[in-house]
């Protein structure tokens, strides 16, 4: 059941928020690393009801996400270590969205993997950000992560972000022509934190006089938080607010954790607040389903005085001491027509095909499947965006060629090191469940044998909870039968320190070319 809670905003995958007034209207973006499209738009009025306009890389020419894959970082041993490894996916980290003059700016960075010290760094921009018309993106030279744009007093840009190496980055200041991508100065370190690891995520700004740079700080699960430095003068020196951190969860039992990689902006009336990444952490188990989602939080500023942030709650507390609350019946998140589907990397779009009134999608499968990135994989789906609900889908049964070895049905997916898979496996003539884990060594299968010929349908469900997935399944054209249980899935099996979230969606892959698979009423909340 949908909650009435404020937070998250944007529910489901949506880490590295920035956002930009235009117009009376809040614009909000976030991270998509390697899923195309990607660089989701969603507008608000009121900072309760979002809706998600479009998304800014929507065109594959405008750059390859096929390298990047997602690699497993060592086993975290260390004493008071967490003792998982830590996923790190390529692809689209923390844009920025920033507006000047009619015109709307993304900055951000595309990660190749498996190297990482590839970084193509980039602006695009649009004149109607209502249209879904970005620019092609104009890079710019730049070794590291989360550019940030100032505009200044005098008209001039400034990228800001952090600068490589980790995992004692430090951020880096330039100018630079945002229409060409040219440096017009060199680069200058302004500030390094205040001594936590991957000072990143800056965001500078002027205000009273003072310039002041907002970073996170301690890595963006346990630790993470934001501190804040100021200066007289755009190059620095920077000096630390003495009360840093202005934001953390760490060492605290609040729900929502990991609290970081902050905007701070002000609504019509001027009140302060922030967006931000974070978690909603099961106490019993610890597990964190969803992943990192968006967050907002109230703030004050006062003039001349250091920014605050206060504690994120699932309500924001206002500044006179009540909740701000969702009134009854105002819906969260809606979305204009398909713009929520999602694809891996470079995927083959023509081999995703919906119907006229998008009900319907035809696969197309792909030799290569979900546990590997370096060839396309046949899957679309959408993020998961209920804590507590399900997500379904209708498959008819075709008439495969004996060596297709055709696998098909509904997939739970993160990247190619966990996923679950739920389908029909038409060489065995049986339905399949995989569980695959690599970062915790899991690898489980069962299936039940189950004949079925061509033009019968079968119907896969997945159920979610904040500690558990239960996947089912049932045949017959019969929408209303009873479910047939195949596997309940531990949710800390599919937890663990990441940049993503669950997409859940449809695949097919085979071993010959040219084989279409159909299905019907994907619906996913």
């Amino acid at each position: 059941m949908p909650s009435a809670d404020i937070n998250p905003i944007i529910p489901g995958f949506s880490p590295d928020p920035s956002i930009v007034q235009i117009d009376g209207t809040f614009f909000l973006v976030t991270s998509t690393f390697h899923l195309f499209p990607g660089l989701p738009i969603y507008a608000s009025k009121d900072l309760i009801s979002w809706k998600h306009i479009g998304n800014a890389f929507n065109r594959q020419e405008q750059l390859s996400l096929a390298m990047s894959g997602t690699t497993i970082w060592p086993r975290d041993d260390s004493p008071g270590g967490t003792g998982d490894c830590m996923l790190a996916t390529g692809g689209l980290y923390a844009p920025t969205i920033r507006h000047k003059d009619g015109v709307t700016y993304i900055v951000c960075t595309n990660i190749l993997q498996p190297l990482f010290d590839v970084k193509e760094n980039f602006v695009i921009s649009t004149t109607d950000i209502w249209s879904n018309k970005w620019s092609d993106p104009i890079y710019f030279s730049f070794d590291g992560i989360d550019p940030s744009i100032l505009f200044d007093d005098d008209d001039r840009a400034y990228i800001q972000g952090s600068a490589a190496p980790g995992p004692m980055t430090k951020i880096n200041l330039f100018e630079v022509d945002l229409k060409t991508g040219k440096k017009l100065t060199e680069e200058k370190t302004i500030w390094e934190g205040t001594g936590g690891i991957y000072p990143e995520g800056p965001h500078l700004c002027k205000k009273d006089g003072w310039y002041y740079v907002m970073i996170s700080e301690g890595g963006t699960h346990e630790n993470h938080m934001i501190t804040v430095a100021r200066s007289k003068e755009l190059w620095g020196p920077y000096d630390a607010y003495e009360n840093n951190p202005i934001l953390t969860a760490r060492g605290t039992d609040e729900y929502i954790r990991y609290t970081g990689h902050c905007d701070m902006f002000q609504d019509q009336e001027g009140k302060w607040w922030g967006v931000c990444l974070g978690v909603r952490k099961e106490k019993s188990t610890g597990s964190y389903i969803m992943g990192r989602e968006t967050f907002l939080t109230t703030g004050k500023w006062d003039e001349g005085e250091w920014p605050s942030l206060n504690q994120v709650k699932s309500n924001p507390v206002l500044r006179d001491g009540s909740a701000f609350l969702r009134p009854e019946g105002t819906p969260r998140l809606s979305a204009e027509p398909l713009v929520e589907y999602l694809y891996i990397r470079d995927a083959i779009l023509k081999d995703h095909k919906f119907s006229d009134d998008s009900k319907s999608i035809t696969l197309t499968a792909s030799k290569g499947d979900l546990s590997q990135w370096t060839d396309p994989v046949t899957f679309v789906g959408k993020r998961q965006r209920e804590l507590d609900g399900q997500s379904s889908v209708s498959m008819d049964i075709i008439s495969a060629p004996a060596d297709s070895n055709l696998k098909a049905g509904l997939a739970y997916y993160k990247d190619e090191h966990r996923f679950v898979k739920m389908f029909y496996d038409y060489s065995t003539s049986s339905v399949v469940i995989e569980i695959y884990n690599k970062a915790k060594d899991i690898s489980r299968t069962s299936k039940v044998n189950m004949l079925l010929n061509e033009k019968d349908v079968i119907h896969f469900c997945v159920e979610y909870t904040e500690t558990k997935l239960l996947f089912s399944y049932r045949s017959g054209a019969d929408k209303q039968g009873a479910w047939a249980s195949l596997s309940s899935v531990d949710a800390l099996d599919m937890t663990g320190p990441d940049f993503v979230g669950p997409v859940i969606g449809v695949f097919a892959t085979s071993q010959i070319p040219d084989v279409q698979v159909p299905f019907n009423h994907l619906e996913v909340n």
